[in-house]
């Protein structure tokens, strides 16, 4: 399961430095996927996904506070965009994708700080 939860960090991390290096391109990126597949939003459900695995693991983990907090934030979240109707998930992507560069950066700061706490709670540096 330590490897799911690496696999985790990892997308967090690609995301993260993706934000802090060029984040008006990655969300000019963003927007153009999300017109041309609308469809694409369901893949959030992955998030509701990752954030049961990272639950489910949350007894096991050091920062037990911080992953039980992100886990049901990433429930949330997918099933957010799963359930809610096609205007409210709209006014949340319009929201979320009008931000300011120094806005996004900061999201980037903070994934790839979950990614590195997350690689060092299962012991990633310590050879585990």
């Amino acid at each position: 399961m330590s490897y799911l939860l690496m696999g985790i960090a990892g997308l967090w991390m690609a995301d993260g430095i993706a934000l802090l290096v060029a984040p008006l391109q990655m969300i000019a990126l963003l927007k153009e996927s999300l017109l041309a597949s609308p469809s694409l939003i369901r893949w959030s459900m992955l998030s509701a996904v990752f954030g049961v695995i990272l639950l489910l693991q949350v007894g096991e983990l050091p920062y037990h506070p911080l992953w039980l907090i992100t886990g049901i934030a990433m429930i949330a979240k997918g099933l957010f965009f799963l359930l809610a109707s096609k205007d409210q998930r709209r006014v949340f992507i319009q929201w979320g994708l009008t931000r300011e560069a120094v806005d996004y950066r900061f999201c980037g700061l903070a994934l790839c700080t979950l990614s590195l706490l997350l690689l060092d709670a299962v012991g990633a540096f310590r050879g585990k």
